[in-house]
Parts: structure tokens; sequence; C-alpha cells
């Protein structure tokens, strides 16, 4: 069964829209739990946009199921993992203007830095991840670092569904799923944990659940989209409704 990590970034970004104290992703943390989230991604920018580090510090102490914590592959932003323990950390590519991730990591490019990322966060007993785009060549330079697991980035895949009529059918879309399923394959080859995420919603979902092999989906801002309507208890159970049936078609 593919599980459900729930980003609750956006949650935050309500809140510091005000500067005030709610809504508090520590509360849509606890309803995205009780909806059947299997765990909560958090990502703490440098320039603390929405998480802040007092929320990371309380998820760490209050939150029943995995943590994972997205993170710019600082020095900075390291000492904090290594101090919190979460259950997962994640490496993603990030700028300051950017209004989301934008693209993958480029491990190829820095693969001597990030190598000695992950041991420290390795010796601290946190498993690593990395937020690749669907390339072999990244795949295999994760590997080489020793990443446990890999994050392909669904954004391509997404943004072709939504231009070409919401087909799932349309080769364009076929093309960039099929980029997916190749490089989970490759995850899965060198002994690495195949996850997904980016741009998913209720539309285009399924079609990544039902790849073979896939552990996780990281998903937030669909979600938290869907609770301003629906709550977040309810937004969550959906999702995690349309996972289930995708990895039920899987062989």
């Amino acid at each position: 069964m593919t599980e459900l990590g729930v980003n609750i970034d956006h949650v935050a970004t309500v809140r510091q829209a005000r500067r005030t104290y709610e809504p508090d992703p520590v509360w849509a943390a606890v309803e995205a739990h009780l909806g059947g989230a299997d765990g909560i991604t958090v990502h703490l920018r440098e320039d603390r946009r929405h998480i802040q580090d007092a929320d990371v510090r309380r998820l760490r102490e209050l939150t029943h199921i995995k943590l994972n914590l997205e993170m710019a592959a600082t020095d900075e932003m390291v000492a904090l993992a290594c101090e919190l323990r979460p259950e997962m950390a994640m490496l993603v590519p990030e700028g300051r203007h950017e209004i989301t991730t934008e693209g993958g990591l480029d491990i190829v490019a820095q693969e001597a830095r990030l190598k000695q990322v992950v041991s420290r966060l390795a010796d601290a007993g946190i498993m690593t991840s990395v937020f690749i785009d669907a390339r072999i060549e990244q795949v295999e330079a994760a590997a080489r670092i020793g990443a446990r697991v890999c994050e392909i980035h669904t954004g391509p895949y997404a943004h072709a569904f939504h231009s070409r009529g919401r087909d799932a059918e349309v080769p364009a879309v076929i093309a960039e799923l099929d980029k997916i399923r190749l490089s989970g394959q490759a995850i899965r080859e060198l002994g690495m944990r195949f996850n997904a995420g980016h741009a998913l919603n209720y539309v285009n979902v399924q079609p990544v659940a039902a790849l073979a092999g896939i552990r996780e989906l990281h998903i937030g801002h669909a979600i938290v989209s869907r609770a301003i309507f629906s709550g977040m208890r309810e937004a969550v159970r959906e999702m995690k409704r349309l996972i289930r049936e995708a990895s039920a078609q899987k062989p």
C-alpha cells in the first residue's frame, strides 16, 4: 500500500499572512493524522516564509506519525535536523525568489558536498531522502552519496496532465509518467526507496500511485486547498481513498 505524507506548509502560509497564531500547523498535522495520513512533511525554508523553527520543534514533540523535514543542504539546516532528529530529512534545492520548489536537486553537480551532508544526517540516525528530477544520472548519483530514499519530482507530469486536457492517455502525459516509472525502477534496483511528489492532486494522483514499487507520495497544496472547503480530515481521507484504489491495481 502506497503511503501518504501530507505537507502542511501552506497552513502556515495562511497564518503568516497575518503574522498571527492561527491556523496552527500542529493542529493541521493532528487532523491529517486522524484522516489517515502516514506522515507529515514540512519545509523549513531559509527565509522562513511559512513554517517556523518553533513549528518544527512542536511537531517533533507532538506528532505521532513520522515527520519528514524538507530542507536545503546548508550547515544551519543540517545542524537543526541533527538536533531534532526527524524520521526523514529530504534535501531539496531552494531559491529565494521561487514560489515553490521548481525542480529537482542537481546531485551530479555537487556530489562531494552532498555526500558529506548525507553522512552527517546518517550519523544522527536520520534517513536521508533526495528530491530529484526523473533522470537516471541523478538516481545513480543519489546512490553514490548514500541517500536511502529518492523522491521523484512529479511536477512535469502534473503540468502535462493539466495542459493536455487532464487526459492520462495522451502521449505527452504517458511520456512523463514513463520517465517516473523508469526512474523508480532504477531507484529500487540500486536498493533505495522510491517516493514521489510535487503538484499531485485529486485528478492526477492515481496513475502515479499505481506505479510498481512506489513507497510514499508527498502531497500538500491540493490537500490544504481541499481542506478549506471540506476540512483537513476529510481532504486527507479522500486522497487516501484514491491512493488505495490505485494501489489495488498494481501488478
